[in-house]
Order: C-alpha cells, then sequence, then structure tokens
C-alpha cells in the first residue's frame, strides 16, 4: 500500500511538472510553462487550478481545492516587452455560488530605457464609486471621507428571499471574448472580452484610514447593457514605439433598484427609462435619468498602479510632489514613476485626455452623439481603500497574480510578490470622477507610457530604445462583481470570431 501512494505521488509530481495548469473543466484550457516562451498566446484557464499546481511543487500553501477562476489570458512577447493580461470571467470560492466580475489586469516586464534594470509595472481596476458631495465634502466633484459613497461591487447578497415575489434583473452575464489577433507582420495585436446585462449593487462604503468598512444591507441594484473592453497593442519599429489602447465601454444604466426599510419591511422603488415602481405599481413619471440627476449622484473610477525593480524603490511625483499615500490632484498633468536613483520608468498622463464624452442617451436613443466635459482626477490615501471589506473577494484574487511572473521572469518573483498586486502597497492609487454622469455611457481616456530597451526587432534594432505608450481609453470602466446564484458550475466564456 505505501509503495501505491509513492506511486501515486510520483505520478502526480510528473503531471503537474509537464503542465503548471491542471484542468477541472473540459471548457477550460491548460496553460504549460513552455506558453511563456512563446511570441504570444491567448487561453481561457482555471486560475486557482494553476496557482494549485505550482504551490504543490514549490511549497507553498495552494488556495482551497473549490476555489475556481476562470481568466481569459492574453500574452505578447515581443521586442524585450513582456505583456501579460487578465480577464476575470466569473468565481467561485467554494459556496457553489459563481461571481461575474469584469476584473482586468496587466502586468508588463522590461528592462528601463536608460540602465537596463529589470522592472514589473501593474495596473488593475478597483471598483466603480458613486458618490454625493455633501456639504462638508472635502474635495468637490471627487469622492471623498466626508462624502456619501456607494460601492458598486455584487457580494452574492439574496433579494430574492427578502423579496420573494418580486421579479430582480438576472445576477448572470455572458461573457464573450475576443481572440487574439495579429496583423501588419505581428507587429498589430488585438484582443478583448464584453459582458452584457450586467448587474451591480451598491454598497454604502466608507474610504476613511481609521473606517474602511461597508453597511451590510445594499443601498440598491442596477443594470448596465453593457461593459466591453477592447485592447491594441502596436509595435512600429521604425519609431521604436508600441502602444496599448484600451478602450473600455460600460452602457447605459437600465435599471435602478433604491432600498429602505432594512430594519422594518424592506422595501424598494424601482426605476427606468418609463419612470418610478413599487411593487409593480407605477407611483411617478421620474426616470432613472431624472433620480440621478435630482439626487446629485456622480460617478467614478478607482484605480491602483505599482511597479518594481530588481534592486531599487520607487517613488512617484506629479509637479514635483510625492503622490504615494496622499491627496493630490492630476487632472491636467503626469504622475511620473522613477527609481530611488532619479532614472524615469513610467508615466500615466491625464493632462492629455482631461476631458470626457458623455453620450445622454434620453436626447438620443442612438447614442452617436456626446457632450464633454472636464473629469477631475486625484491621488487618494490608500488605506481607507486597500483596505476596505467591500474588496475581499478581488484581493483573494490579486495576491496570487504574481505567480505568474514566476515563468514570465523568475528572477522578479519575489520583489513581485512583495508589493506588485498588493493593494495596500501600491505605488498610488487614484480616483477619476465624472461630476456630470445621469446613468449615461461614458469615455474618457488618460495615457500611459513605460521606457523601456528594446531586443531583437531587426539585427540593426537590436540593444536600441524603444517607447511605450499605453493608451487607456476609459468609458465608465470598473470591477463591477456580479453574483451567480443556484449555479454548480462556470458559466465559461464564449469566443467571438
Amino acid at each position: 500500500m505505501k509503495i501505491v501512494k509513492n506511486l501515486a505521488a510520483i505520478l502526480l509530481f510528473m503531471i503537474i511538472q509537464f503542465s503548471v495548469f491542471a484542468q477541472t473543466s473540459l471548457a477550460a484550457e491548460t496553460l504549460l510553462k513552455s506558453d511563456f516562451t512563446k511570441e504570444s498566446f491567448a487561453k481561457t484557464i482555471d486560475f486557482f487550478d494553476y496557482v494549485r499546481a505550482y504551490a504543490i511543487l514549490h511549497g507553498y500553501q495552494p488556495p482551497p481545492s473549490n476555489w475556481h477562476a476562470y481568466v481569459y489570458t492574453v500574452y505578447v512577447n515581443k521586442f524585450g516587452l513582456k505583456m501579460l493580461y487578465t480577464g476575470l470571467c466569473n468565481v467561485s470560492f467554494g459556496d457553489q455560488a459563481f461571481l461575474t466580475i469584469p476584473m482586468q489586469t496587466f502586468v508588463m516586464h522590461y528592462k528601463t530605457e536608460n540602465k537596463s534594470r529589470d522592472v514589473l509595472v501593474s495596473s488593475s481596476f478597483l471598483m466603480l464609486l458613486a458618490f454625493n458631495d455633501t456639504e462638508y465634502s472635502l474635495y468637490s466633484d471627487s469622492p471623498d471621507r466626508n462624502d456619501k459613497l456607494w460601492a458598486s461591487v455584487s457580494l452574492g447578497f439574496n433579494l430574492q428571499q427578502l423579496f420573494p415575489n418580486t421579479t430582480f434583473p438576472s445576477l448572470c452575464s455572458k461573457t464573450i471574448t475576443y481572440p487574439l489577433k495579429s496583423s501588419n507582420g505581428g507587429y498589430t495585436w488585438t484582443w478583448g472580452m464584453k459582458y452584457t446585462n450586467l448587474t451591480a449593487l451598491w454598497w454604502r462604503t466608507y474610504i476613511s484610514p481609521d473606517n474602511h468598512t461597508y453597511n451590510s444591507r445594499p443601498f440598491a441594484l442596477t443594470t448596465y447593457d453593457e461593459l466591453t473592453f477592447n485592447y491594441t497593442l502596436t509595435i512600429d519599429p521604425s519609431t521604436h514605439k508600441a502602444t496599448l489602447t484600451e478602450n473600455y465601454v460600460i452602457g447605459k444604466m437600465r435599471d435602478l433598484w433604491i432600498f429602505s426599510g432594512w430594519f422594518l419591511v424592506p422595501l424598494y422603488s424601482h426605476y427606468n427609462a418609463t419612470g418610478c415602481y413599487m411593487y409593480n405599481h407605477k407611483i411617478s413619471n421620474e426616470t432613472i435619468y431624472q433620480f440621478i440627476e435630482r439626487n446629485q449622484i456622480k460617478m467614478s473610477i478607482v484605480e491602483f498602479q505599482n511597479s518594481v525593480l530588481l534592486d531599487h524603490e520607487t517613488v512617484c511625483r506629479a509637479n514635483g510632489e510625492n503622490v504615494t499615500d496622499n491627496e493630490v490632484f492630476i487632472s491636467n498633468t503626469t504622475v511620473s514613476t522613477y527609481s530611488d536613483d532619479g532614472e524615469r520608468i513610467f508615466d500615466t498622463s491625464f493632462g492629455v485626455k482631461e476631458n470626457y464624452k458623455l453620450y445622454n442617451c434620453t436626447a438620443d436613443p442612438t447614442e452617436s452623439s456626446y457632450k464633454i466635459y472636464e473629469a477631475v482626477t486625484r491621488t487618494v490615501q490608500i488605506g481607507g481603500i486597500a483596505k476596505n471589506e467591500v474588496l475581499n473577494h478581488h484581493k483573494n484574487i490579486l495576491r496570487y497574480i504574481p505567480l505568474f511572473v514566476a515563468h514570465m521572469y523568475p528572477k522578479m518573483l519575489e520583489r513581485a510578490k512583495e508589493s506588485i498586486a498588493n493593494v495596500t502597497k501600491s505605488n498610488y492609487i487614484y480616483v477619476i470622477s465624472y461630476p456630470n454622469y445621469s446613468g449615461y455611457k461614458i469615455e474618457h481616456d488618460p495615457l500611459y507610457t513605460a521606457y523601456l530597451t528594446t531586443e531583437g526587432a531587426s539585427q540593426n534594432q537590436t540593444g536600441r530604445y524603444i517607447l511605450i505608450a499605453v493608451v487607456v481609453i476609459i468609458a465608465a470602466s470598473a470591477i463591477i462583481v456580479i453574483a451567480r446564484k443556484g449555479r454548480k458550475t462556470a458559466n465559461m466564456t464564449q469566443s467571438q470570431s
């Protein structure tokens, strides 16, 4: 019996050694260690199986065996740049309920432009944060700890149990992945994801460093037409420049359910484009867009940025001011990340496109026309957001992202585990707010720039410098968690050709 057990253990080790990802679903693909030596790949994998396989091989504590996260993974390895993208399709933490989380993260590895130092840069969306300025607001038109804040994050709350005779929007979302395609001789790459009929709960939340909690009962439930992410990576060896364009579009809000009376008799008011209803009876002609406008509810995006060098620390400044764990307005400026001895390694520029487009579907149902307004962008204190309990699901996923680095560039793994996906150790967290909102579609595009040394473009280009400009077009993007209830298996993504 002991021999049989030993043979079984050896066989398991050999299987994992061959493949760093163990399949648990026919719809999930196998991610091999050798994939990271290729020029590119695109696969939908079970991320937690990938993590468990790696943990067994290297003596780490694996996540629970009943955790599963289906992730669309794209990798491009060109001219010294290694770019890894992950888009989360759905996730289960062992309670049989799958959550659809439009969670988008990219990690880049490259060597710096001047001193050829190894650097990792990561960026992730944390959440969509609705807010209302109060008389005690610290920063007008930008969410702060004295405002009313609502995190747009669904945590699987069972509304049907409290309202058994009411039909709510489906908490399930169809996910479509756009395949990775190359053109122009391999210098242009495109891919993307699309979520339809997204439904998100709004939670009253607090972002003070000494109060980073949220109310246990949701304030509202809302449905968005869609959330679409399209990406284009273009490399131009003649100008030594590459651009990564992230085009995010969120559709108009279609329904809004406002809840009240939790401690007595739960009540709700349902707003849509035709008016306001209570228990299927129309009580007024006020539409969802009029309600948001009347209550001056504004929208914002919360994102965190991080970067690490192999043998140096980094510092981030805007107009000469350190922005780490600091509240600094950066709407019309650039946040530059430097090594501790002064080499510039990354830029986030908001002044390039400080305005955003708002599409009023009431005035124009085709959403072909828009008005332009000024966005307000500010870095914020890290603790109130990074430690907020409403983001626990996100952090359970993000903390394992550095294990991808083990196959991208193993020398950076330990540095990556220290901080690259740890929100509490962010270089900075920033909020882009949209004071004019009313529930309509928004488009916006700040600019990211990284500086690196290129490799292998051609015989006379090897070792020369290339500028990587990452252009991010944000359309009210967010990390919106959609609960999938009563599901025992994951609703895997569908590829759209």
